[in-house]
């Protein structure tokens, strides 16, 4: 936009001298140099704090599918892709090791509480003794715990979506062995009942951003549309500013202004949604500062969003 307005201040500062409207003396041999100054500092750099402008990206949560419990897989009814609500079967696994653990141990339960009735009615009548009663009660909650875990077991041969969502690449297939190991999932699912959008903006223009503030976006993805928009949050930490425990001393490294990220919300709910993870765009942030820059923001962002039909990067 700076080069489109230094370019027509050109243009016409050649037809006012062609046609000899005007003088070409030295005033307006540097009027070049000083327009260009006035919209540097006059514009362009005020335009970044009143409406700083950054790239956008949406982003979902994903949750990585580890089976509680290991055994070889008998159904995937799920598809790639295919849109899933929370508590929809992802895959089951055999149930019969562990339904055979179940009813081995609700038989042990049964007996238990048998004998437990048995040596209770002998103490009532004087002919038993308390610590035969003790006993058999601590049997029965050691099977009782040991029956729910068992049951536990049980349920979770059936693996089901913890929330909707999707899954996405999916290479599990019936008849494959599962385990119950932090660092082998078996399938990554998107969760789709939460959407980021982040937008990157530069230190130096972030200093008036705060929540509430009109958002306008556009993304690739939807190429020549605006989306109006909140923000819902400025980040309150990024990466270079986290320190972890260590036995170490610090370690110096290079520092660099890495930009802030701003959450941001779009007023389209059902656009929202049907954005992929991954979709990338521009945003535009208008603060209570420096409002006649506003104008020129807008039509930047206008612009950019009518290049995004030719314009892949």
């Amino acid at each position: 936009m700076g080069i489109a307005i230094f370019n027509t201040y050109l243009v016409l500062l050649f037809v006012l001298v062609h046609f000899g409207i005007v003088r070409f003396n030295l005033f307006w041999k540097a009027s070049p140099a000083i327009v260009l100054v006035l919209l540097m500092f006059g514009l362009l750099v005020p335009m970044g704090w009143g409406a700083p402008q950054g790239d956008a990206l949406v982003v979902r949560n994903a949750v990585s599918i580890v089976p509680d419990v290991a055994g070889e897989v008998t159904d995937v009814p799920v598809v790639a892709n295919a849109p899933l609500k929370a508590g929809d079967v992802l895959f089951k696994i055999d149930p019969t090791p562990y339904a055979a653990q179940v009813k081995a141990i609700d038989a042990q339960f049964k007996l238990a509480r048998t004998r437990l009735g048995q040596m209770t009615q002998l103490y009532e009548r004087d002919a038993g003794r308390g610590f035969d009663v003790e006993q058999r009660q601590s049997e029965v909650d050691q099977l009782s715990g040991q029956l729910e875990s068992a049951q536990w077991n049980l349920d979770k041969t059936v693996v089901r979506a913890p929330s909707d969502g999707y899954v996405t690449n999916l290479a599990l297939l019936k008849g494959a062995r599962v385990a119950n190991l932090p660092l082998s999932p078996v399938m990554a699912f998107i969760d789709t009942s939460v959407t980021i959008i982040g937008v990157q903006i530069n230190q130096i223009d972030a200093r008036f951003i705060a929540p509430g503030q009109e958002v306008e976006a556009t993304f690739k993805f939807a190429p020549g549309q605006i989306y109006p928009g909140r923000v819902e949050s400025v980040l309150q930490a990024i990466a270079p500013g986290q320190t972890r425990t260590s036995g170490t001393a610090v370690m110096p490294s290079a520092i660099e202004a890495a930009p802030f990220v701003v959450r941001v919300r779009l007023d389209d709910a059902d656009f929202t949604r049907r954005l992929p993870a991954g979709s990338a765009g521009t945003a535009a942030i208008y603060t209570e500062h420096l409002k006649p820059t506003h104008i020129v923001r807008r039509v930047i962002l206008r612009q950019l969003a009518i290049l995004n039909y030719v314009n892949p990067f």
